[in-house]
This record gives C-alpha cells, structure tokens and sequence, in this order.
C-alpha cells in the first residue's frame, strides 16, 4: 500500500498492519523490507520513480531486496560507514547479540537479500534532498536517522517502533533487544531525536505517528530512566 504522509514523502506498507515499511521521500528509496517485498516495492516505483537508494541499516526487514530493486531501476545504495559490510556481504545478522539464535537464522535465511556494492557512504549532517542525515548508532553501529527542519518529518528507521512486533499493538517502544547491538547506545541516539522536537515520525515498524502532544518526547524520557 502507497500513502501520501508529507510533501514528497510516502510510505510503503509492506506487510499487514504497517508491521514493515520502507519510504520514498523526494525521489529516494529509504529501505527495501525482506525480500518477498519486491513485487510492492517495485509497483511503488513504477508510480513514484526514484534516483536513489537509502538504507537506514542492513538488517534483513530493511535491506531484503536492495540488490534487484538497485539493479532493476539503475539506482545508486547509499548507507553509513558502519553498515558497509553487510550491505556487501548480505550477512545481515552478524552484528546481533546472539547471531545463532534461531529466530536470527531464519531472518538470515529467508527475509535477507543478496550483497550489494555501496556506491556513497553517509554520515551526519549530510544531505539526502531536504533531509539531514542524523547518525543514531545503537540498534546497529552505522543506524542513521533522516530529518527535513521545515516539516519536523523524521525517517527514524528502527531506534524506535510504534508497535509491539509480536502482538502488533499500536504503541512505541524501543526495538527487541534480540535484534538490537547496544540497547544504552539506541536510547542515547533517541534522546538526540528528541531534541529534535519531530512532528511526524515514520518508522520501520508501525503506523506514522503524528507527534502533536509530544508523545515521541515523553516516551524517550521515559525510556532515559534506565541508561
């Protein structure tokens, strides 16, 4: 499902109840799911073409199907320093607490796509159109963020959900901790965010959220208690 969120932002659901997502926002890719998602990532850009392709992290959910989408639609892959390594390599898991945890295995086996060559690294404070690039380390080493100041739209990729990923219940959280490299360092990336004062956030996992009564900040103060 396609849905306009912002000017020249839009979300892509890729699974039932908004529980995996990727974004097009000013002509560029933001993520790609697991690698079934091909099929609806790649009628998206039919509609909405695109120059480029970003990934928040290399995690399987997010990375599925950056090769055929890259090779298919001639676009550069763009991530962080960091995430460089399992962008090329595919191995996608290898940054996990517990990489040989079955559930990891699986993620590895059946949502991860092939390796693809980086064209261009992104680091803080570069530029993605009108988007910031805000390095927020944590749920991954190279995990970055993407924030346009004239809006408040905030890409915020997976240093925080909007729901529980196995109930599916709407709500913020922080991500599993099972799939997550450095929960302390993630919570210290949100407080950045939270300085932000963002007034949409569009997640990995969950509904957009419309930040109006500053909910993103209370949760992140909430969740500083335990650094």
């Amino acid at each position: 499902m396609l849905r306009q969120i912002a000017p020249e932002v839009f979300q892509i659901s890729l699974m039932p109840r908004n529980s995996i997502n990727c974004y097009i926002i000013e002509g560029v890719l933001i993520d790609s799911g697991i690698r079934s998602s091909y099929a609806t990532i790649r009628k998206a850009l039919q509609k909405i073409p695109v120059y480029q392709h970003v990934l928040t992290h290399a995690h399987a959910d997010h990375q599925g199907c950056s090769d055929q989408i890259c090779a298919e639609f001639g676009i550069p892959l763009l991530c962080h320093p960091d995430e460089v390594f399992r962008t090329e390599t595919g191995r996608v898991t290898n940054d996990y607490p517990t990489p040989r945890h079955w559930v990891a295995k699986l993620q590895q086996k059946y949502w991860a796509g092939q390796g693809h060559k980086v064209d261009q690294t992104i680091v803080e404070n570069d530029r993605i159109g009108n988007f910031r690039v805000i390095e927020t380390p944590g749920h991954s080493a190279g995990h970055i963020s993407l924030f346009r100041e004239q809006d408040g739209v905030l890409i915020i990729g997976d240093a925080a959900t909007n729901m529980n990923l196995l109930t599916t219940a709407t709500g913020l959280r922080l991500p599993p901790n099972i799939f997550t490299s450095d929960q302390q360092r993630n919570i210290k990336s949100l407080q950045k965010l939270a300085e932000l004062n963002p007034a949409i956030l569009c997640f990995g996992h969950g509904p957009i959220l419309q930040n109006r009564d500053r909910k993103f900040e209370e949760f992140v103060t909430q969740c500083s208690v335990v650094v």
